[in-house]
């Protein structure tokens, strides 16, 4: 069995007990950026990986949901983030860097874009790790979409007038919880092994929200986050599933089929099994 795992803090919660050998996954892990995995996940060189939720949605015939566990957030979840010289409902005809790395905060952005600031920037795709912030900077742009720990970092820079946390927007907008991604199995794979290794996510996800402190020193070590800003954002985000999410999922759905942005059959693969 092969696992993927995001290579940003935010899966410190769920890989942390593993990493520890608190608990044992029989199935190696392959590590990487949200877009990578994805890629991967859907080529079959993964068995079972956290995907985009807006990548599952792209895909849902060849994936099985696993219930319980995604990264969700209810308000803002800081690492999804908008940064704007410009008021975001004057960006208009302006230019967008899209982060390389993402695809549901991209997907995400061009719903708010549309529905929310009724605007339409042109869009540029660019590397934005946190080791590519300072070359970021120097590409001509009026906003720039980052996530993960870039966005954190970046917004210690105070380098844009205006942010916009994605996922604080989406709950005003919709009341729901924003679901950014899940835990996801190839149908092909076996039902048993993929159980299994869901099983020991599940156990090593809540030995990490009962360890958020030794993990924010952990990820303030690995990121250069500042430990209290790590373990406040660990505290925003959510790692559960539940009918909330489920909801929350099925309205993002739901309105990028609306635009064209995934096919409307993927609601019907919401059932987790």
């Amino acid at each position: 069995m092969r696992l993927g795992r995001i290579a940003y803090i935010n899966c410190f919660p769920v890989y942390g007990a593993i990493d520890r050998g608190i608990v044992r996954v029989a199935a190696g892990l392959v590590t990487g950026t949200p877009a990578e995995l994805n890629d991967l996940l859907v080529a079959g060189e993964l068995d079972l990986s956290v995907i985009s939720a807006v990548e599952f949605a792209r895909n849902a015939g060849l994936l099985r949901l696993l219930p319980g566990i995604g990264i969700t957030s209810d308000g803002p979840v800081k690492s999804v983030a908008l940064f704007s010289k410009v008021p975001v409902d004057t960006l208009d005809g302006r230019t967008v860097l899209l982060t390389a790395s993402s695809r549901t905060g991209v997907a995400l952005l061009e719903l708010l874009c549309r529905d929310v600031w009724r605007v339409r920037p042109h869009y540029a795709q660019a590397r934005a790790e946190a080791t590519d912030l300072d070359a970021l900077g120097r590409l001509p742009h009026d906003a720039v979409l980052v996530i993960g720990d870039a966005a954190l970092l970046l917004a210690a820079r105070h380098a844009y007038p205006h942010r916009v946390d994605l996922g604080e927007v989406w709950k005003r907008w919709t009341g729901l919880p924003f679901v950014f991604a899940v835990w996801a199995a190839r149908r092909a794979v076996d039902r048993a092994a993929a159980d299994r290794v869901h099983a020991v996510l599940l156990q090593s996800r809540d030995w990490g929200l009962a360890h958020l402190d030794v993990l924010a020193a952990e990820a303030h070590r690995v990121s250069g986050v500042p430990t209290g800003e790590c373990r406040e954002y660990f505290a925003g985000l959510d790692y559960a599933f539940t009918q909330r999410h489920l909801a929350g999922l099925a309205t993002f759905f739901a309105k990028l089929a609306a635009h064209g942005l995934a096919p409307a059959a993927a609601l019907r693969y919401l059932e987790v099994a």
